[in-house]
């Protein structure tokens, strides 16, 4: 599935992401398609994105990788005007219509419902919500549940300078919402690090806890006592306190290949949690990273390049596909 980092210092921006493409075949196994995949891009001068998530999308019948999407939107839109924010929207816009999720959704909603009246289950109510389906029934027995229903998502950060210099960090969830990170315009929203895909280990090594916790029949309980706003302040006391307002532009790069690779060797040696077991080592291959900066724009530092043997090319020699 993926790890794609942006972490954002005084300094300038990081955009880093692993290079594995996985998927699940028609009998449901996990399978790893490529250690070669491209997830992050330039789209204008000084901003960029990166992609977690679905790797392919069908079009006329054929599915097709999310770089060519990506690309296909890059050349779509006129960028230059546009605030990081802005174009983060248009990217939303855009991959809603490829997508094409709402036909998904509505076979799910189908799906919940069947399974539920099969379970002789009533009072069977499901709606739409940030990304998600939300349903509540009543079992055979008469006891009041609820459950939630969801499709692949893709997601997206989107980071960069604008015309002023200002600088925006912006994740875009399809299904789902639009959301705003970093803006240095903001004070106390100017620096971080935000991260998409399998994002367990570097939230258990940064956050403290596994976003898997709400799961958990003990936090349900406690949930339903107190506020959700109180469980999240109290949780949020395990959070390592990271100064990300002295990192250079070295440390985030650090920082972001840190999370990456160690996301990597996790799932090497792991296979899932016990109580949802079986999980696909969605990240490996080679970590590419960019960075962003007023003064020179976007840059690599680290990007695969293509070889044959000993011959190695780099990608932005090759006509045609140099972005």
């Amino acid at each position: 599935m993926s790890l794609c980092i942006n972490t954002t210092t005084p300094e300038g921006i990081v955009l880093a992401a692993d290079s594995r493409q996985s998927y699940r075949n028609k009998k449901g196994m996990g399978r790893i398609g490529s250690d070669s995949a491209t997830k992050v891009f330039r789209i204008k001068e000084r901003v960029g994105i990166t992609v977690a998530g679905l790797a392919f999308l069908p079009e006329d019948g054929i599915a097709k990788n999310i770089s060519r999407f990506i690309e296909e939107f890059r050349q779509s839109i006129a960028t230059e005007d546009l605030t990081v924010y802005e174009i983060a929207e248009k990217l939303n816009t855009f991959f809603s219509e490829k997508y094409k999720y709402k036909d998904e959704f509505e076979q799910l909603k189908k799906n919940i419902k069947a399974d539920l009246e099969k379970q002789k289950c009533t009072d069977i109510e499901i709606k739409e919500e940030e990304g998600h389906l939300k349903f509540s029934f009543t079992d055979k027995d008469g006891v009041k549940k609820n459950g939630i229903g969801s499709i692949p998502q893709l997601q997206f950060i989107v980071a960069g300078y604008n015309s002023d210099d200002s600088h925006q960090s912006v994740m875009v969830y399809i299904p789902g919402r639009v959301d705003l990170k970093r803006d240095s315009t903001k004070k106390g929203q100017e620096y971080g690090a935000s991260w998409i895909g399998q994002t367990d280990v570097v939230a258990r090594i940064v956050l403290g806890f596994d976003p898997r916790i709400g799961n958990l029949p003990i936090i349900v309980g406690a949930a339903e006592k107190t506020s959700q706003e109180e469980i999240r302040k109290q949780l949020s006391g395990l959070e390592y306190v990271i100064q990300w307002g002295t990192m250079t532009l070295q440390d985030g790069i650090d920082f972001s290949v840190l999370a990456i690779e160690t996301t990597a060797a996790i799932q090497r040696f792991s296979d899932g949690v016990i109580s949802n077991p079986g999980d696909i080592p969605g990240v490996g291959g080679p970590v590419d990273v960019a960075v962003i900066t007023p003064e020179k724009g976007f840059v690599w530092v680290a990007k695969k390049s293509l070889s044959v043997g000993n011959n190695v090319v780099n990608i932005e020699d090759i006509p045609n596909l140099a972005e």
